[in-house]
């Protein structure tokens, strides 16, 4: 059974830095792996995603230049290194994962959630003013 153990996340200052990570389990079978982000009241949005197949990052324009993600081909691991956070960015963070390409442009990351078939139970981060 495919499944996605998401660690990290956390009480964290304005302007400070924070890690999430992310490891896809139960299969070999792997093509993009990202976060994905939802705040109260707001519909759950396009962080950043990492292409098991190009090797390449992508990134929401909100966070371009603040986050960095990586990709562990050892453990199938993503790992989101989220920088100059601001309180904007507080949400319930969700590693989600695409094992096979679907449409589009082969290896770029799909920003739909529809297009991600696993998902991990989600991690609150909070930026305090």
């Amino acid at each position: 059974q495919m499944q996605l153990a998401e660690s990290g996340g956390g009480l964290v200052q304005t302007g400070g830095p924070l890690r999430l990570s992310c490891t896809l389990r139960g299969t070999t079978s792997r093509y993009v792996m990202g976060w994905f982000r939802q705040a109260p009241g707001k519909a759950r949005e396009f962080v950043a995603a990492f292409s098991w197949i190009r090797a390449n990052s992508y990134y929401a324009d909100s966070v371009k230049g603040r986050f960095t993600i990586s990709g562990e081909h050892a453990t199938t691991t993503v790992h989101l290194l989220a920088d100059l956070l601001e309180p904007a960015d507080t949400a319930v963070y969700y590693c989600a994962a695409a094992t096979f390409y679907r449409s589009g442009a082969y290896g770029v990351p799909s920003h739909l959630a529809a297009d991600y078939d696993t998902w991990g139970q989600g991690t609150q981060v909070t930026v305090s003013s």
